[in-house]
């Protein structure tokens, strides 16, 4: 290891040593190239292996959450489909047919009646 690399991870090791990770990460804790067969790197390995399995935490957690969400959104959606459309109130002015189709109603209830049409 180089004197620049032995400076970083020495660096690194005090700031993990002081518990301000954030400030290790703006560091270079996740990029600094480790030998993970020297015992000197242990810390700062256990450190990566902490935060990345914080971070698959964070993300999975995430996932669940949206589809938790859309799950959600769809059983709500399927439950208002289902829910039957309230018709107009029995003493509400507008008419229950558009007036076209009110019309063509009138039409074939007189034609069944045998009244002849107007």
């Amino acid at each position: 290891m180089d004197v620049t690399a032995t400076a970083a991870r020495d660096r690194l090791l005090a700031l993990l040593a002081e518990d301000d990770l954030d400030a290790a990460l703006q560091a270079g804790l996740m990029e600094l190239a480790l030998d993970p067969a020297d015992p000197g790197n242990a810390p700062l390995l256990q450190a990566r292996l902490r935060l990345q399995q914080a971070w698959q935490a964070r993300e999975r957690h995430r996932a669940r959450q949206q589809r938790l969400a859309r799950i959600a959104a769809e059983r709500e959606a399927r439950r208002r489909a289902a829910a039957p459309v309230p018709g107009p109130a029995a003493g509400s002015s507008s008419p229950a047919l558009p007036p076209a189709a009110a019309a063509a109603l009138a039409r074939a209830r007189a034609r069944a009646a045998g009244t002849p049409k107007a």
